[in-house]
């Protein structure tokens, strides 16, 4: 097999079904040695099975490729450990951590749990900090050592999370989080010769299908199939992306594009009197642009009128 990917050793978390599973399929495809890490739970994190990551592994090993599996629970700091040692010991390297695994448990704030909003945090958040964290040290003993490093981080974040969803405030917030992990990251890494991008994606997968995605007709499941969002992932993760860093990339059967990162808006100079602000923050809210949904437009409706 040969393609954009010839060679690179990837690791693709949550790779067992949906978006992962056709990250992992395009990037052997092209080239990849791919360990399919999914720790097979169900979508609110429960349980565990490590079939869906065999079969893809069998997928790949089908149509002449190189993979094996890895059941290790991404929010685990030894299981994030393991997985790098993994990629390392069976294929000699680590070229590319695609973080993509998540789970949901989705639910307005005035009733969330406890145990729900650490689950979500956990797996996405903490998911996302530790295989990083320990590929990252890989690459940098390498660089220390002498050694070039091509290594990439791709993160999988939200619409959820860079623009705002009700009912998602713990999905949203480890979405938003991990936005501003990657373009931190980016920063931090470029001296060892990593590049850190997310993706944020969208897709009819079992996590979405219950919020209204699974209602739509073929056409519009054809638009939203994670197929659509591999093309992007494996670029990324290939030697062309090299210039490309801190960059978060909007993906869908719709288009690609990308999202841009905070920008300071109007300022007007300090002062140390709360009674002169009204009409400050009058001017202030007037020069803002508007928050905005998930579709792009200003968000309207109870608790964001529109008073200047």
């Amino acid at each position: 097999m040969s393609g954009l990917c010839e060679g690179r050793i990837v690791i693709v978390t949550g790779a067992g079904r949906g978006i992962g599973r056709e990250h992992a399929l395009m990037m052997a495809e092209h080239g990849a040695k791919v360990v399919v890490n999914d720790l097979g739970g169900n979508v609110d994190g429960t349980g565990d099975d490590v079939s869906p990551a065999q079969s893809v592994v069998n997928e790949i090993a089908a149509m002449g490729g190189e993979a094996v599996v890895n059941g290790d629970d991404v929010s685990d700091w030894e299981g994030a450990q393991r997985m790098i040692n993994q990629a390392v010991e069976t294929f000699g390297g680590l070229d590319a951590v695609v973080n993509n695994a998540g789970i949901l448990r989705d639910r307005m704030l005035t009733n969330m749990t406890e145990a729900e909003w650490d689950a979500v945090i956990k797996v996405h958040l903490k998911g996302t900090f530790a295989p990083a964290r320990w590929a990252a040290a890989y690459w940098r003993e390498r660089s220390k050592a002498g050694e070039t490093n091509d290594g990439r981080i791709i993160n999988t974040t939200s619409v959820s999370g860079i623009y705002g969803n009700p009912g998602q405030t713990n999905y949203g917030a480890a979405k938003a989080g991990i936005a501003s992990f990657t373009v931190i990251a980016a920063q931090e890494l470029a001296r060892y010769g990593v590049t850190v991008n997310a993706i944020s994606p969208g897709a009819l997968t079992r996590m979405t299908e219950n919020l209204g995605m699974g209602e739509m007709d073929e056409e519009g499941k054809e638009m939203m199939s994670p197929r659509w969002i591999a093309p992007i992932a494996t670029w990324l993760v290939s030697k062309e992306s090299a210039p490309v860093t801190g960059r978060v990339f909007q993906a869908s059967g719709r288009g690609l594009g990308i999202a841009n990162t905070w920008h300071q808006g109007p300022m007007h100079e300090a002062l140390d009197d709360p009674t002169a602000l009204g009409s400050v923050v009058q001017g202030l809210m007037k020069d803002a642009q508007p928050n905005r949904d998930m579709a792009g437009n200003p968000i309207t409706g109870p608790g964001f009128p529109t008073p200047y």
